[in-house]
């Protein structure tokens, strides 16, 4: 029950993260993609963003993060939970009692899964918005779907997963330093705050 909690937690985490800061990864896509000078900053991009396409053209291509970024945590998050699993059987204890080295490893075998799911939405999402900047008679994707069938065709699957091996290189620390970080801080506050020791809403979402 509680891998599936997790689960959820974190897919439901993952969509709320993708509504709020999808603008601002577009906008950061067309200014590293700008060849041409065309935008002075952030706020200018922002600003013919909005007046070319409207406030949903800062959504666009966001079909396929959202589909692939929820499963995404809520993969990580199922994978933190087993790594907690594993860890506790190797030190003969409970989930929830396992060491700071135990946590470490959980965070850092969350990536593994995770990793697997994350990388073809993402490398989709990079090529939707890439060809936002193109002018719509050259754009050759029409869709998430459009775009994966395109990959596909010419790399075959294993074009989905291209950049794996360095998104794993980076995900792996990160995660440790992300799951580590939360877990410790999150019991820390839940310690020091709660008569009962069990962390509160505030408590974790501080954490």
């Amino acid at each position: 029950m509680d891998s599936v909690k997790s689960f959820l937690s974190g897919g439901f985490g993952g969509a709320c993260t993708v509504l709020v800061g999808h603008p601002l990864d577009t906008i950061k896509v067309r200014i590293m993609t700008d060849q041409t000078g065309q935008y002075k900053g952030m706020a200018d991009c922002f600003r013919q963003s909005v007046a070319k396409d409207g406030i949903r053209g800062l959504y666009a291509g966001m079909a396929a993060p959202l589909i692939a970024v929820t499963p995404i945590f809520a993969v990580y998050f199922w994978g933190f939970d087993t790594g907690k699993k594993i860890a506790a059987s190797f030190e003969g204890t409970s989930a929830d009692k396992i060491s700071v080295a135990g946590i470490i490893f959980a965070g850092g075998f969350s990536a593994i899964p995770g990793t697997m799911v994350m990388v073809p939405g993402d490398l989709i999402k990079v090529k939707l918005q890439v060809e936002r900047q193109k002018p719509a008679a050259e754009q050759r994707f029409a869709s998430p779907v459009t775009c994966a069938q395109a990959i596909i065709k010419e790399e075959g699957p294993a074009g989905l997963f291209r950049g794996t091996a360095l998104t794993l290189l980076r995900d792996v620390p990160g995660s440790i330093a992300y799951y580590s970080t939360y877990a410790l801080l999150k019991d820390k506050i839940a310690s020091t705050f709660s008569s009962d020791g069990s962390p509160s809403a505030g408590a974790i979402m501080l954490a």
